[in-house]
Formats: structure tokens, C-alpha cells, sequence
């Protein structure tokens, strides 16, 4: 009886110590919350799609949610079209604080958030090629599997991925474990035997 009180004790001991690490593992600041991108050297890029939000502090008026249109820009009030594809968060809000400085504002203080990143691209084959939502943390297998899977003629180790950044549109080899960015377009290909 005292020898299986100790397994117990000792199981139950080691249960609570692997769930203790996985949630400061899970909940830690910053955990699961920012982007593939933040967690590497490349920093994220606004581009078409991406919805923003500006906050001009004391102006509520000139603050709101907006998207960054096909062209790249975001259309604001007061001072109307503002480029915003190729800049960071931090870049854009730089170049609306210089917009609005000289004519409207005397120390503006702007803020840039994004809402909903730009969608990323399936196509080939898949059960359901199209634009799905990007969500943080995203890699290949993930992609494929919110495109319903591989179809039977899939070439599954075959995988392409064209990076939305790269403005030569090349296609790279991508596995399972590749991260997928806003805009990334990813090929399966199909195989032929």
C-alpha cells in the first residue's frame, strides 16, 4: 500500500511539473503573441490588404481604421494619401507624423497598429486552393491543412512557397515547418507517377 502511495505521489509530482512548464512555456510575456516575424531578423512590411489602425492622440477625428489599398497607400483625413507599402508600423507613422507637422498639427503623436494582416496563397494540390487569413505562428502544414489537406495526386515533399517580400517572385522549397508570412503564395505541385 505505502509502495503504491509513492507512485502516486511521484507520478501526480511529475504531471504538475510538466504542466507548470508548459504554461510558462505557453503564458511567458510574449509567448504565442508576436508574430513569426518579430521572433527573427526580418521585420514586418506593410503591403496591400493589410488593415491598420491610426491613432492620432488628442484628434479623434483624425484617428480610425483604414486598409492599405492595391497600391499600397492608405487614404487618411486632413491629409489624404499617405504611402504605406514597404514600411514597417513605425516607419508609417513617421511619415503621417511628417504630414501632418508643418500645416495641421504642431507636435503631432501618432500611433500605427495592424489589425488583420494581408492573407496568404494556396494553390495546386489542394482540396481548397484560395486566400485564407493569416494567423501568427503559421507555417506550411498549417496552410495546407486550413486548405483541406493534400489532394491524392499531391506531391507532399515538393512543396514551393514565393515569399510576398521578395520582388523576383521566385519559388523556394518549403517543408512542413516553414514559416508562412502575410502574402506568401505556396505551391503544391503535382506528382506525376
Amino acid at each position: 500500500m505505502f509502495g503504491l502511495m509513492r507512485e502516486i505521489r511521484f507520478r501526480l509530482g511529475s504531471l504538475v511539473q510538466s504542466l507548470s512548464v508548459a504554461f510558462i512555456l505557453a503564458f511567458a510575456p510574449g509567448a504565442g503573441l508576436s508574430p513569426a516575424w518579430a521572433q527573427g531578423t526580418d521585420i514586418y512590411r506593410l503591403g496591400p490588404g493589410d488593415e491598420i489602425r491610426v491613432m492620432v492622440y488628442g484628434h479623434t477625428d483624425l484617428s480610425g481604421e483604414f486598409e492599405v489599398d492595391g497600391m499600397g497607400r492608405v487614404s487618411l483625413p486632413l491629409i489624404q494619401e499617405v504611402n504605406a507599402e514597404g514600411l514597417t508600423p513605425r516607419e508609417l507613422e513617421q511619415a503621417i507624423t511628417d504630414k501632418l507637422k508643418p500645416d495641421f498639427l504642431k507636435n503631432p503623436k501618432v500611433s500605427v497598429d495592424v489589425l488583420n494582416y494581408r492573407p496568404f496563397y494556396i494553390f495546386g494540390e489542394v482540396k481548397k486552393p484560395g486566400s485564407y487569413a493569416y494567423v501568427n505562428g503559421m507555417t506550411v502544414v498549417n496552410a495546407i491543412a486550413m486548405a483541406g489537406g493534400y489532394t491524392y495526386r499531391a506531391k507532399e515533399n515538393n512543396v514551393l512557397i514565393i515569399r510576398a517580400k521578395d520582388v523576383d517572385r521566385e519559388k523556394n522549397p518549403a517543408d512542413h515547418d516553414t514559416m508562412v508570412l502575410p502574402g506568401d503564395v505556396i505551391e503544391v505541385p503535382e506528382r506525376f507517377f
